[in-house]
């Protein structure tokens, strides 16, 4: 069936009444693959919001690799959990940007009409943990737009209440898609898990990735001097512009990485490259890393225990070359450092971070915005490892620029990358 999606800036409903029917890009369990395959726009019915829930009219979406993985059933299929088994199909998208349209029973802080940004955590207000621990420890927990179906990729996305934020301002609607899931995901890594303060050094690695960059305008706001590892000496300028203290090519150090399986004096030689490396950073900070910054898992984590100083912190949330981490415990025992695991971030420190951005004291950094055709092709730019940053899309929104209303800087346009 043919999906008309020439003209979706145009709505024959007004704020409070939703339409019956919206075009969506969908992945189903019969045909997991390859983005440009799994994911396929199809006609399908608006969700109604239930109690303390809100449907948003999308106006621009942000594009993440956890789309990919729903894509390839891979992983872990996601239908096996969250409402998918109830809806049969999974909308992705966990950055959102658009325009309340639909408040359900009990809902006061947001009406329709209400500009916002979708922070992704979700988790069931009946647990004990949401109301005086902290939301990610509910064992409701769920990753909106990936463990929970209804995302951002479609006309009209369903949220509970407390996802919503302020929209800045000073950014237009792909701007406003395009920094949630990462730059919350930084916030609670630095500002609350390791508690940086002003002086601290830090090693951030992937710098000029979608979490880095956020990692170092954190450090460069808290006082905090940050040296970053990246792929390129172009990468290198951005973080200068971004308040680094310093960076390092990746490239320079070639043997520092763990492949996994070295033989021992393979193992020697690979200790003898961090070991380099880790006095490169000491030189460019003037001493050991107080945090060090993870996300990349296998291949770095060795060389991060053996960086970080005494009594240090390594604080990590994800583990893109592997996660299966094999390193010299010796050293985290006998120096008595600190591992911290952290995931995405609550609504507070979500408030918290979103007043950062629209005070200008952080910005995103957007490489590229693409139309709402080009859905199943921006996830398949992501899993061939061709994009050189953030994307967003373009879905309410007729073309780019257009939501600002206010002065101020914006987003960083710039081509960056893991």
């Amino acid at each position: 069936m043919s999906i008309d999606i020439s003209n979706l800036s145009s709505l024959s409903v007004e704020p409070g009444t939703l339409p019956d029917k919206m075009a969506a890009w969908v992945v189903r369990e019969d045909r997991f693959g390859e983005p440009i395959d799994a994911i396929q726009l199809e006609e399908v019915d608006v969700p109604q919001p239930g109690a303390f829930e809100v449907i948003v009219r999308v106006m621009a979406a942000g594009v993440n690799f956890n789309n990919v993985w729903a894509a390839r059933g891979e992983p872990i299929s996601v239908f096996r959990y969250g409402d998918h088994p109830e809806t049969g199909h999974h909308i992705g998208g966990s950055d959102a940007s658009g325009i309340v349209w639909k408040v359900g029973e009990g809902v006061t802080r947001w009406k329709p009409g209400d500009e916002v940004v979708v922070h992704c955590n979700q988790a069931s207000y009946e647990d004990p943990e949401v109301h005086g621990l902290d939301p990610l420890a509910a064992p409701s927990q769920k990753i909106w737009g990936y463990e929970t179906t209804w995302g951002s990729f479609a006309e009209f996305c369903k949220v509970q209440a407390q996802q919503l934020l302020p929209k800045p301002k000073a950014l237009s609607w792909e701007e406003a898609a395009s920094y949630g899931l990462t730059y919350f995901t930084a916030y609670r890594m630095l500002i609350d898990q390791a508690e940086i303060q002003a002086g601290d050094k830090v090693l951030i690695w992937g710098a000029a990735g979608g979490l880095g960059v956020f990692a170092t305008q954190l450090c460069a706001a808290a006082g905090a001097d940050c040296v970053g590892v990246v792929s390129s000496p172009e990468k290198g300028a951005l973080l200068e512009t971004l308040g680094a203290t310093g960076w390092i090519d990746r490239n320079e150090f070639p043997g520092m990485m763990r492949k996994g399986g070295e033989t021992p004096d393979e193992e020697k030689a690979r200790f003898k490259e961090s070991r380099r490396f880790c006095k490169r950073v000491e030189e460019l900070l003037g001493g050991p890393p107080d945090v060090v910054f993870e996300h990349v898992g296998q291949a770095t984590f060795p060389t991060s225990v053996l960086c970080v100083k005494p009594f240090g912190k390594v604080v990590i949330c994800g583990a893109t070359s592997g996660y299966n981490l094999d390193f010299d415990v010796r050293y985290l025992w006998m120096r008595q450092k600190q591992i911290i695991g952290s995931h995405f971030a609550n609504a507070w420190e979500a408030t918290r971070a979103n007043e950062l951005i629209e005070s200008a004291k952080v910005r995103p950094v957007l490489w590229k915005t693409m139309g709402f055709d080009q859905v199943a092709e921006a996830h398949q730019l992501l899993s061939d490892n061709k994009h050189l940053g953030k994307i967003s899309i373009l879905v309410g929104a007729a073309a780019e620029g257009e939501g600002k209303t206010a002065e101020g800087p914006g987003a960083i346009r710039a081509e960056v990358g893991a």
